[in-house]
């Protein structure tokens, strides 16, 4: 029984030790300064769009706060982020363009490749995918 029992220890051990393997903060993130791609080849509103207001927006402008401190304006769901891209107010406030409220308020301005994105969106239909 013993010639048995060692061999099937070593390789639960090393089924173990094997699924402990994990990568450095650099291999998962990128090393500081380092630019990452932008990926705008697909560009829908549930995938790319909405994480972009939701991270960005949503503290101000989701349902539940846009009465108090987004001043009526939501950004929640899609027939309002809709109104706000088809106007062009959506764009010149995320672009802090002359005549509009650079948003986010009191924040910096959204990075080069999130801005991309939305105008790609706008672009493309704003569909509701």
């Amino acid at each position: 029984m013993k010639n048995y029992f060692l061999p099937f220890i070593t390789l639960i051990l090393t089924y173990c030790l094997a699924g402990c393997y994990y990568d450095s903060e650099e291999a998962l993130l990128g090393k500081p300064g380092e630019v990452t791609p932008c990926d705008t080849t697909v560009t829908n509103f549930s995938a790319q769009v909405k994480p972009i207001l939701l991270s960005n927006c949503y503290s101000c402008h989701s349902n539940a706060h846009a009465a108090g401190s987004g001043s009526g304006i939501r950004l929640q769901d899609y027939p309002d982020v809709k109104f706000f891209a088809d106007n062009g107010k959506l764009v010149g406030t995320i672009q802090h363009t002359s005549g509009y409220y650079a948003m986010p308020l009191n924040g910096g301005q959204l990075t080069p490749c999130e801005i991309n994105t939305i105008k790609l969106w706008i672009k493309r239909g704003t569909l509701n995918n």
